[in-house]
């Protein structure tokens, strides 16, 4: 009877020990998951200011704990980057160009801890597109424009499946004009190739819509621009994109 009662037990420890050995790495990857992303994914598709000003602050914090963190580095500058939409959206041109010129150094110290980041090169490539559109084109094209070339040329070689590098390069061959290397077809095959390495991005979709605008097929921009909505009802470049064509 002992003998029963002891194989029992045994045999219960051994069942529970199983189990705690089959699910810790979960449990704990569900206590301990990062917050980040996700809130910074909220922020990005709302682009409330409020919240990624407390997202900027979060980050820097923690780079003040682990200043040679690239990864941090780089969604500091993305958090840069939509603040720069919000400052932008409300025509204080101002406080854009400082939000584009912190994204930028922090994608640079980024570059510093991981410089084989495809992520980076195309944000980076983006930010110096920024600085153009933002300034001064007569002189900030040709200081800026071989930048974005150069970042995006790298992009692509590191990785050539990558979403994000190919909406970069859409945006290149987009908004550079045609004399100094702007391609409109190129701009749409970039575009709907990053698309379909990722069907569920909500802005890239929008400059597709953009670029179908521009060559005149308002049908296809349509489509496109309602794709983005459906995605992220929140997007305002995507609302705004869709008021023009009603126009």
């Amino acid at each position: 009877m002992n003998g029963s009662k002891k194989s029992a037990g045994a045999l219960v420890l051994t069942s529970a020990l199983a189990i705690f050995l089959i699910f810790p790495r979960r449990f704990l990857q569900a206590q301990t998951a990062d917050p980040l992303p996700s809130a910074q994914e909220a922020a990005r598709r709302g682009r409330d200011e409020s919240q990624l000003q407390a997202l900027k602050t979060r980050l820097e914090r923690s780079l003040e704990q682990n200043p040679n963190d690239a990864q941090t580095h780089y969604r500091l500058a993305q958090v840069q980057g939509y603040l720069a939409d919000v400052y932008e959206a409300r025509k204080d041109k101002k406080s854009a160009g400082a939000a584009v010129d912190q994204g930028i150094e922090a994608t640079l110290r980024s570059l510093q801890f991981n410089e084989k980041s495809a992520d980076a090169h195309s944000l980076l490539a983006d930010l110096y597109g920024r600085k153009i559109s933002l300034g001064n084109g007569m002189f900030a094209g040709p200081r800026y424009g071989p930048k974005v070339d150069e970042e995006n040329k790298r992009a692509m070689a590191l990785d050539d499946k990558n979403p994000r590098v190919w909406a970069s390069l859409g945006r290149q061959y987009l908004m550079t004009p045609k004399r100094f290397g702007g391609d409109l077809p190129k701009a749409i095959d970039s575009f709907q190739k990053s698309v379909s390495l990722d069907p569920s991005q909500d802005e890239t979709w929008v400059w597709l819509a953009k670029a179908y605008d521009k060559q005149g097929d308002k049908p296809k921009a349509r489509d496109a621009v309602q794709h983005a909505l459906q995605l992220n009802p929140e997007n305002q470049f995507a609302k705004s994109a869709a008021a023009a064509l009603k126009e």
